[in-house]
């Protein structure tokens, strides 16, 4: 996903992605790849026998996803939640705060 996040309007094959990273085997990276579009993280276009790929949003965008499906998964989200919180540092609790506040300011 860093590859394709580094230039956000560009569209990437499997090979240059491969080669970018140079520690995966070609044929690796298209499973990943393919697995990735699967799951709407990233968008493949055809390109007569090559795919490309493009990053469907952000890196900030698909750790709130994983965030919320992982808060999904619990029987218990309050507890998951207070958890979550007692292991921020400071900066990243008022990061949450802020973020909070805004949507409180945003849901008026």
């Amino acid at each position: 996903m860093q590859v394709l996040w580094s230039e956000p309007d560009a569209e990437f094959t499997a090979r240059s992605v491969s080669d970018a990273l140079g520690t995966h085997a070609y044929t690796t990276i298209a499973t990943i790849l393919d697995r990735l579009d699967q799951k709407g993280i990233v968008t493949r276009h055809p390109e007569g026998r090559v795919h490309r790929y493009r990053a469907n949003g952000s890196q900030a965008a698909l750790s709130a996803m994983l965030m919320r499906e992982a808060l999904a998964v619990t029987s218990d989200p309050d507890s998951a939640l207070d958890h979550f919180v007692r292991v921020l540092s400071g900066s990243e609790a008022e990061s949450l705060g802020a973020a909070l506040r805004r949507r409180a300011r945003a849901s008026r």
